[in-house]
C-alpha cells in the first residue's frame, strides 16, 4: 500500500477530486494549508500599498491506495492540477505499512 499526498492550488480541488473518482479512488482527506516553494511567496498591491505574501493558500490531499493504483492516481492528479504556472504543487508517495478501519477492525488493503 502507498500513501499519496498532493499539494495543489485551491481552485483545482474539484478537478482533482473528479479525476481520482474516475479511476476508482473511493476516499481522501482534504486539508487547507499554507506554504511556499522556490518562489517564496509574492508581492501584491492593496490600496496603493505593496506587501509581501509569504505563505500562499494550498490544498493538501491525502489518499491511501493499493500499490497498483499509484501510477494512475499520479497521472490523474498531474492532468487535473496542472496550470503550467509557478505554484502548481507537488505529489509525494510514501510506503504505507499499516491501515486499520476503526469501525470494523479490518486491516491492510481491506481497510482502504
Amino acid at each position: 500500500m502507498k500513501m499519496l499526498i498532493a499539494v495543489i492550488k485551491p481552485f483545482k480541488l474539484d478537478a482533482v477530486r473528479e479525476a481520482l473518482a474516475d479511476i476508482g479512488v473511493q476516499g481522501m482527506t482534504v486539508t487547507e494549508v499554507r506554504g511556499f516553494g522556490r518562489q517564496k511567496g509574492h508581492t501584491e498591491l492593496y490600496r496603493g500599498a505593496e506587501y509581501t505574501v509569504d505563505l500562499l493558500p494550498k490544498i493538501k490531499i491525502e489518499v491511501a491506495l493499493p500499490s497498483d493504483q499509484v501510477e494512475a492516481a499520479v497521472e490523474a492528479i498531474l492532468k487535473a492540477a496542472k496550470t503550467g504556472q509557478i505554484g502548481d504543487g507537488k505529489i509525494f508517495v510514501y510506503d504505507l505499512t499499516q491501515t486499520v478501519r476503526i469501525r470494523t477492525g479490518e486491516s491492510g488493503i481491506d481497510a482502504v
